[in-house]
């Protein structure tokens, strides 16, 4: 995980009063940092933010190589094949570098071929100064963040975050602009006019969730309920695996959840088998004695990892809201909710711990309708299209929240649900096989690890009951706190003109309203770019997005 910025077509002699919009990213990358200017293209600034986790003395950036003098990148990226690229098309590596493999593949075959050979999660940019050309990229799920501002003069700036873009358009006067998040699994093409502009060639999309782009793995052939087992486990283990390729401390986030336990165990494991010089730490998140402390307790206990609970109270949550906000990018209702929490124990990690690198389930609800409301889908078709929308849309929702969360305390998350061949492969199974069926959340993947000695029967049991155990009998919950602190700051009178005032996504409640109050102070005017919705469950006629208002909720 790092920080990225880059800004084309404004005159590199006053560049050096845009390095406190650079700044503004500087938590994704508390190593290192370069702005650089290179004569090769007129008026070009590049960026970077680094947070050191492979090759540390050779890994700065922006990179070049020898054998390709004339182009430059920037990435924020884990390319997880890049060993096994090198020895398939024989690349002598200069550095021991993951992203140089990005490089390498331009350089000798181009950059169409380059996409279809990445078994990677990232964003970059790279700068051919021979054919004038740029290259903009982004992972297929979007798991990197990336956001460019382009102007009508040819202007065009990109950033990992979009805080490090909206104060240009003041500064550079700009009148004809957008911003937005660059979309997954897309490719940009521009052409480098001759003082520096840009000039865009081409937008298009590499990458598509129902076809393969990377050349299956060998898998047992069959539908067969022990087949498809096999092949379940055998292609997440390989994606907590590639996804241990780090030389910084490892570790994992744990709710206590089927997702997470399930990374968590498959992490220990492996950690053990390859002899890693230290335990993996796990750790949960919530108030004194909450169902997923308890639970997660259970699975560490189980899995015999260096367990850490950090416990929050009501203020804690009130405290860091608002930094919530700012550093989310978006007014999204229950995204910000569920990002209070992640954001407390990223920040423990952060000064408590030695571990940089985290693992966790994020992804599995949008691959394996594992959300609550998936039991209420017509269809299997319905529940196969809809998880085809979220795993579209996760970087603007769960995947956005967990970037954020994490980068703003320079830490890096990786998302095995989300591995390429892993959701190939679980996309491409019958549709029927994959609804959830009497009840039982995310069957198929929970009865693909059960009987493992991965998890507790405990825990494999609460999914087989669909939460029978009532998880609402906790204190107050994040829900409440939140809603109770922010009720009394608005009239309903206030709601009612909120719907006039902010037309896109109007508030439908007092949280809401102050989210988005909120959001307007930081990102004035960007709420229909960067949220084109509020995210909601499908086929409920509930105003909240939160499970507990589902039938389906504490079912027995």
């Amino acid at each position: 995980m790092c920080g990225i910025w880059a800004l084309f077509g404004v005159d590199v002699h006053s560049i050096s009063k845009y390095d406190k919009t650079f700044s503004k990213i500087q938590h994704r990358g508390p190593d290192a940092w370069r702005l650089e200017y290179d004569l090769k293209v007129k008026n070009v600034c590049l960026g970077f933010h680094r947070l050191a986790i492979i090759d540390s003395l050779y890994g700065m950036q922006p990179m070049k190589l020898h054998k390709f003098p004339f182009v430059s990148m920037i990435c924020n990226g884990e390319i997880f094949n890049w060993k096994q690229l090198g020895e398939k098309h024989g690349f002598n590596y200069e550095t021991q570098c993951d992203v140089e493999s990005v490089l390498q593949l331009y350089g000798s075959f181009g950059i169409d071929e380059t996409l279809k050979q990445l078994d990677a999660e990232y964003a970059f940019c790279l700068i051919d100064s021979l054919k004038k050309k740029v290259f903009v990229a982004r992972d297929p799920y979007g798991v990197r963040p990336l956001f460019y501002l382009a102007s009508s003069n040819g202007i065009l700036g990109i950033s990992s975050e979009a805080k490090g873009l909206t104060c240009l358009v003041d500064e550079l006067g700009l009148t004809e602009w957008e911003m937005k998040p660059f979309p997954p699994g897309h490719m940009a093409e521009y052409y480098i006019l001759p003082g520096g502009k840009l000039e865009l060639i081409s937008m298009n999309r590499f990458f598509k969730i129902e076809e393969p782009i990377l050349t299956p793995v060998p898998l047992e052939e069959g539908l067969t309920e022990a087949i498809v087992h096999a092949n379940i486990r055998n292609l997440l283990t390989q994606a907590v695996e590639k996804r241990m390729m780090s030389n910084r401390r490892i570790g994992c986030l744990l709710s206590g959840g089927l997702d997470s336990s399930l990374i968590a165990s498959i992490l220990v494991k492996l950690s053990k088998e390859k002899g890693l010089p230290y335990p993996i730490q796990t750790f949960s998140v919530g108030m004194a004695d909450s169902p997923d402390i308890l639970a997660a307790r259970q699975v560490a206990k189980h899995i015999g990892s260096e367990h850490h609970e950090v416990l929050f109270t009501a203020e804690d949550v009130l405290s860091v809201l608002d930094k919530v906000i700012y550093t989310l990018e978006t007014a999204d209702i229950t995204t910000i909710r569920a990002s209070c929490g992640m954001y407390l124990v990223a920040r423990y990690i952060s000064q408590n711990t030695d571990t940089v690198v985290l693992c966790s389930g994020e992804g599995a609800d949008e691959v394996a309708q594992g959300y609550i409301y998936f039991r209420d889908a017509p269809t299997p078709d319905h529940a196969h299209n809809e998880s085809l929308r979220l795993l579209g849309d996760i970087f603007m929702y769960d995947g956005l929240r967990a970037d954020r969360t994490t980068a703003a305390h320079g830490l890096e998350l990786r998302v095995p649900f989300l591995d390429l061949r892993f959701t190939q492969y679980f996309l491409s199974l019958p549709k029927t096989m994959r609804q959830p069926q009497n009840q039982i959340e995310k069957h198929l993947l929970r009865s693909a690890f059960d009987g493992t000695g991965l998890l507790p029967n405990e825990v494999l049991w609460r999914h087989k009951e669909a939460f029978s155990d009532g998880v609402t009998t906790i204190k107050k919950s994040l829900f409440n706190i939140i809603q109770e602190w922010i009720d009394p700051k608005y009239t309903d009178e206030d709601l009612k003109q909120a719907a006039i005032k902010y037309q896109h996504c109007p508030p439908n409640s007092k949280e809401s309203l102050y989210y988005r109050d909120m959001f307007e102070k930081y990102y004035g005017g960007l709420s229909s770019k960067f949220m084109p919705y509020f995210w909601m469950p499908m086929w409920t006629q509930v105003k909240d997005p939160s499970a507990r208002f589902i039938q389906h909720y504490a079912a027995k």
